[in-house]
């Protein structure tokens, strides 16, 4: 065991504060990882807050370390490991176990487990102790949860991949965007910028859908070919029957049946956000057209590997803010602000300023 520091919501609702916990030592497959950054996810902010209460399988877990997008350098190895080394870029995402044996998990869709996952943080390992996400120093992992950052990546940019690039690239390649697919992305934050930047790299023709014009010219830097806005009602007038996909990544209460309609024959509306209220939904709008309204999760390891490749390849990385940790509960506000372009990174060396 090794104590280790990071920052931690106390109880419900808390501000995170300095927080000093126990690291397991490494196992025989275990791969022990200095954490260089960390990304701020909404469902960070979710979680610290106990706002997922009745959708998580098991009561939320305090004192709290949140995150779960881990970017990192390993230190040390376990006896039987084989994947990596001493000094490999390496990330961690939102699990970092599953029961490995259900039909999902021998598909390598971990994240759909049937037993359920072992998130990063507010969650279990197998042997009943609590999880503790990136907050921190450092981690230890099984080797087979981990994921290889490619060398051309910064960590720091690389490190919302974890989360926020797998969750868009996982519904866009499950949905076949690509060349010759009109793609939507709803809402142009921390997992929509992302949705934009690998719907365009994957040779879709791509439009944002957005509360206002503010953001065209980022929309348009990133990749988007059209930049609509949601509040003018002749946007949903112009675009019907126009999009094969639409991903919705926002949180806020919207009305899906309009979207919908904005979905040619056969086409398909997923959902990334989740809402913190149930959204009504009539049967017509999706009979109409034989479309489909779908979820989407993350990603398991295998396509989180193919998506961090895929980013190395194209040279994707996540458009950032570097933080302190000290200034995590501002940071906070500000994502609740939607004041940030366009995801937090903790700089974790800020750690060891006290």
């Amino acid at each position: 065991m090794s104590t280790t520091k990071g920052y931690a919501a106390p109880v419900k609702d808390a501000p995170l504060a300095p927080f000093s916990f126990e690291r397991r030592a490494p196992r025989e497959h275990d791969v022990a990882i200095d954490i260089k950054f960390c990304g701020i996810c909404h469902s960070d902010i979710h979680q610290t807050r106990d706002e997922w209460n009745e959708f998580l399988p098991e009561p939320s877990i305090f004192p709290m370390v949140p995150g779960h997008e881990i970017a990192g350098i390993v230190t040390a190895v376990g006896s039987k490991v084989t994947k990596y080394k001493v000094g490999d870029k390496v990330g961690v995402g939102c699990f970092v176990d599953s029961c490995r044996v259900c039909p999902e998990c021998k598909q390598g869709l971990e994240q759909y487990c049937a037993v359920g996952m072992n998130q990063t943080y507010n969650s279990h390992e197998k042997d009943g102790s609590p999880t503790y996400g990136g907050y921190s120093e450092k981690i230890v992992v099984d080797e087979n949860y981990v994921l290889r950052i490619p060398d051309n990546l910064p960590l720091d940019a690389s490190a919302p991949l974890l989360c926020a690039g797998i969750t868009l690239y996982s519904p866009l390649r499950h949905w076949n965007a690509g060349p010759g697919k009109k793609v939507a992305i709803v809402g142009l934050g921390g997992l929509g910028h992302m949705g934009v930047k690998l719907a365009h790299a994957m040779g879709a023709e791509v439009t944002v859908l957005s509360q206002s014009l503010k953001k065209e010219a980022d929309g348009k830097r990133l990749g988007a070919d059209h930049f609509y806005a949601t509040s003018d009602p002749k946007t949903f007038e112009k675009l019907q029957r126009y999009f094969d996909l639409i991903i919705c990544t926002v949180s806020a209460d919207i009305n899906w049946e309009q979207y919908l309609m904005l979905l040619k024959t056969d086409g398909s509306m997923v959902l990334v956000g989740a809402p913190e209220k149930r959204v009504p939904l009539g049967a017509f709008p999706l009979i109409a057209g034989r479309k489909s309204l779908a979820g989407s999760g993350i990603g398991g390891i295998k396509e989180t590997q193919e998506m961090l490749d895929f980013c190395g390849k194209h040279g994707i990385t996540c458009d950032i803010e570097l933080t302190p940790i000290q200034k995590v509960n501002e940071a906070y506000a500000r994502v609740l602000k939607s004041d940030v372009r366009y995801r937090f990174v903790i700089d974790m060396a800020s750690l060891k300023k006290g």
